[in-house]
């Protein structure tokens, strides 16, 4: 608890002459429902977590709508979040996302080296986990 002396706090005064008391839990509680509005609210972000060197495309358009970033490296691995991944558990991780979004997309944004068949088996394993907002990033060209 704050506490204010009788003259510090204008307008309020004690019959007896003591110390006057703010209560703060209205604004911890403001604050706090305040916190959880923004947390729910905010749209996050997914980013595979690797970098790598887009192919260039005229007809490369930027997507507003977030969705499931998958990143395939020159050699081939898979990176989702940030982590590498077989391509085993790229269909269950693609599921699991589109149960918690409804209406995502996936993204694969893959090295212009990626060898054509790994992006072909990683495509394949996002359709079978039921996406059917499927992206490959680009980038466009001056």
């Amino acid at each position: 608890m704050l506490r204010l002396s009788r003259f510090a706090a204008a307008g309020t005064q004690e019959e007896d002459g003591g110390d006057v008391e703010i209560n703060m839990m209205p604004l911890i509680d403001m604050i706090f429902i305040l916190l959880i509005f923004f947390l729910v609210t905010a749209s996050f972000v997914r980013e595979s977590g690797v970098e790598v060197n887009r192919p260039e495309a005229a007809t490369a358009e930027k997507k507003e709508t977030a969705g499931m970033v998958v990143g395939l490296t020159q050699q081939g691995r898979i990176f989702i979040n940030g982590e590498q991944v077989d391509l085993r558990r790229v269909r269950g991780l693609v599921e699991i996302f589109l149960v918690e979004h409804a209406q995502g997309g996936v993204i694969l944004d893959a090295d212009e080296s990626c060898p054509t068949g790994r992006l072909v088996a990683v495509l394949d394993q996002c359709r079978l986990a039921g996406a059917q907002n499927i992206a490959v990033a680009a980038r466009r060209t001056e």
